[in-house]
């Protein structure tokens, strides 16, 4: 018979309750607690990458010690997204040297964010950029051909995260864009169009100084080739657009920051969709001042719709007292709000 057997039960359920009680933790004694260091010590810096759970870092931007280091979260934030444009706070060994990987414990507050979804009908939003003031907006005026409605899209983007939008159109020498353009006569936007076989990069730096830029456009429109004559030592990839679909091929997988004078331009990678379900109509009125002002005696729950019975807009232009400028104006803001449904 073994020793099993032989132990009285009365002792099983002693031993058994004492293990029970004294069994060791077996991830350490300390009590788990909620309570975070303050880092008051922390180190701001820039997100200009993201590279599989990996954070590129500027550190002490603007100053003559302007470095880069690389940067893990800290386990609090695993559930947060950190994007390229965050403002962070960094802890441990920020001096960016070979080997080095510091640590972010917090996210500043983001003054802008520019979010996109998969389409209109997906609750779920990706967040691009953050902290971006501008948008350059590259369409190229053909080989591919320009899209109105992807614009659109851009636009009302820009106008839900509080950026100006600025439009850049290249590949002027094979198509004339005055009719691509007319589409937005009536908004008050930035036009630079490229040169016979050369980008606009002087009139585009001197717009992107001291600004936040975030660059978007179709694939194949070229916007990595204006981003490399910006930055000559930024080396993103080029694409081709394909000469039977006539498609751009997806080159620039990733969004990364770039220094331009005392700015950043953002290049993004090249999308063929651009989903709006998180947007708010209103912060798309709110960008259209004018209209505004007039709407706030259109009826309640008005649609600003051509169709919208009672609405003050419509009713306004109808009567003629917005004049020539003031029709085109209604008319794309009607075609922005249309790009939602």
């Amino acid at each position: 018979m073994s020793w099993l057997t032989d132990v009285d039960d009365d002792d099983d359920d002693k031993y058994a309750d004492y293990e029970a009680r004294n069994r060791p933790n077996p991830k350490g004694n300390r009590a788990r607690t909620k309570i975070r260091p303050e880092h008051t010590d922390a180190v701001t810096g820039r997100v200009f990458t993201v590279d599989r759970g990996r954070y590129s870092v500027i550190v002490g931007e603007g100053k003559a010690d302007e470095h880069a280091a690389l940067a893990s979260r800290a386990s609090e934030l695993r559930k947060q997204p950190i994007v390229t444009g965050d403002y962070v706070d960094l802890v441990g060994d920020t001096s960016g040297d070979e080997g080095t990987l510091t640590r972010i414990v917090r996210i500043q507050p983001r003054t802008t964010v520019l979010r996109r979804s998969a389409d209109d009908s997906d609750e779920v939003e990706r967040i691009i950029v953050a902290n971006a003031d501008q948008m350059l907006i590259v369409v190229a005026a053909a080989n591919p051909e320009p899209r109105s409605r992807l614009v659109d899209r851009y636009l009302v983007a820009a106008f839900d995260a509080g950026l100006t939008p600025i439009l850049c159109i290249t590949k002027t020498d094979l198509a004339d864009p005055a009719e691509f353009l007319a589409n937005f006569d009536g908004l008050d936007i930035t036009v630079v169009r490229s040169g016979v076989g050369a980008m606009p990069t002087t009139e585009i730096a001197a717009l992107l100084e001291g600004h936040t830029t975030v660059a978007v456009g179709h694939s194949g429109v070229g916007k990595s080739t204006l981003v490399n004559a910006l930055v000559p030592d930024a080396n993103r990839a080029i694409g081709r657009v394909n000469s039977v679909t006539g498609r751009g091929r997806h080159t620039s997988s990733s969004t990364i920051s770039y220094r331009v004078g005392s700015g950043w331009v953002v290049d993004t990678p090249g999308v063929r969709s651009f989903g709006l379900g998180h947007v708010d109509t209103a912060n798309i009125l709110r960008a259209f001042t004018d209209l505004a002002a007039i709407a706030e005696d259109c009826p309640r729950g008005c649609t600003h719709l051509p169709d919208a019975p009672d609405c003050a807009m419509n009713e306004r232009v109808a009567a003629g007292e917005l004049g020539e400028s003031g029709k085109l104006r209604l008319d794309s803001f009607q075609r922005l709000l249309a790009s939602l449904t």
